[in-house]
């Protein structure tokens, strides 16, 4: 299966990238086990396919999404199956541990694990041996891995969310991937890397990037990091004309430049606006939470029945309308996993519960490209 385009895109200009990208090559010459740190689409997955492509290891890289399975299914993608372990198993299957044999093996929102099935991936990883499901027969293994995550671990471990020697387990190296507001000299890179690919494929000769549209990329504070960019890039080509991408060919989110915090992004405004601003910002987040603390103190005190229960609802409940039924945007709100909420979301009606059917309802889910 061919690459994405972005999983191509492992370009690295900016001195902080540069010195990671020297961490990353000091860490790929050995087999420890790597966890990659970063905010969705910053570019984890190409940094582990270059681990993987620096390596001595000659097996395969097999990139797969913990998020991307209902509980059901990923205990036996991962770990394989025998004929009959469950309904639906007519035969045999290898799981990707086993796939990945004698290469790397990149599980990406491993925050997303279930806490059983975190238990199962320590075992594999102090044994270094599979145990399909339906089989007592171990079958040893030869795979590094990486992991990575958007998940603040030390939190989900505060929260009995993730285990920590699990955690102990995956971070023999960990590799810390700054947001791209961070790294303002990768920007211009990634533009025209991407200018040149999807010009391309769209049989676009010689687009250059206007000196209005470069300021414009330069200043916007880039939410979406890497995969943003990109797209952002491919509208721009769609829309522009001569051979030329203007500032007003950028299709860029509402955000205000600058506005993330303190970084290397200047913000467009004034000195003076963004001083009012966030000085009125300020105490209007404390007195909401002011206001939060003595609800919840009247509400203990007047002995409401199952307040935990309650309160817990509506704060689900609240944040998933907020984010317009988003369910990655609403996990991102509430600092919890997309299983963790989708878990709660089931617990209170607001979605569906996933269908019955068995392993083969579900392709599986062999992740070529980045979605980082």
């Amino acid at each position: 299966m061919a690459l994405s385009i972005r999983a191509k895109a492992l370009l690295f200009h900016d001195p902080r990238s540069l010195a990671l990208l020297e961490q990353v090559e000091r860490v790929a010459r050995s087999d420890a086990t790597v966890l990659v740190i970063g905010e969705t689409g910053t570019g984890k997955e190409l940094v582990a396919r270059h681990i993987h492509a620096q390596s001595e290891r000659t097996g395969p890289f097999i990139a797969v999404n913990c998020g991307a399975f209902s509980e059901s299914l990923i205990d036996a993608e991962l770990f394989g199956h025998e004929t009959g372990a469950f309904t639906g198993a007519t035969q045999a299957r290898a799981g990707w541990f086993e796939a990945a044999n004698g290469g790397t093996l990149f599980l990406d929102e491993i925050g997303d694990l279930s806490m059983a099935l975190q238990v199962k991936l320590l075992r594999v990883l102090q044994e270094r041996q599979v145990v399909r499901l339906g089989s007592r027969r171990p079958i040893p293994l030869d795979v590094r891995l990486v992991a990575a995550t958007n998940v603040d671990l030390h939190k989900a471990i505060a929260a009995e969310r993730f285990r920590s020697d699990l955690y102990y387990r995956l971070s023999v190296a960990t590799v810390n991937l700054p947001p791209l507001y961070e790294r303002p000299g990768d920007i211009l890179p990634l533009a025209r890397h991407f200018i040149g690919l999807y010009g391309a494929k769209m049989k676009l000769d010689d687009v250059e990037l206007g000196d209005d549209a470069a300021s414009a990329l330069l200043a916007y504070d880039w939410p979406g990091n890497i995969r943003e960019l990109e797209n952002v890039v491919h509208y721009a080509l769609i829309v522009c004309r001569q051979g030329r991408i203007s500032a007003e060919d950028l299709r860029i989110g509402g955000r205000v430049p600058g506005s993330r915090g303190a970084g290397p992004i200047a913000p467009t405004a004034s000195i003076s606006q963004p001083a009012a601003v966030n000085h009125a910002v300020t105490p209007a987040a404390g007195s909401g939470l002011d206001r939060l603390d003595a609800l919840l103190n009247d509400l203990v005190e007047a002995g409401e029945p199952a307040l935990f229960d309650t309160v817990e609802e509506r704060l689900i409940r609240t944040a998933f309308s907020a984010c317009e039924q988003n369910q990655v945007q609403t996990a991102k709100a509430l600092g919890i996993s997309r299983n963790v909420l989708r878990t709660h979301l089931k617990r209170f009606g607001l979605i569906g519960s996933e269908p019955a059917g068995g392993l083969h309802d579900t392709r599986p889910f062999h992740r070529l490209s980045a979605t980082l």
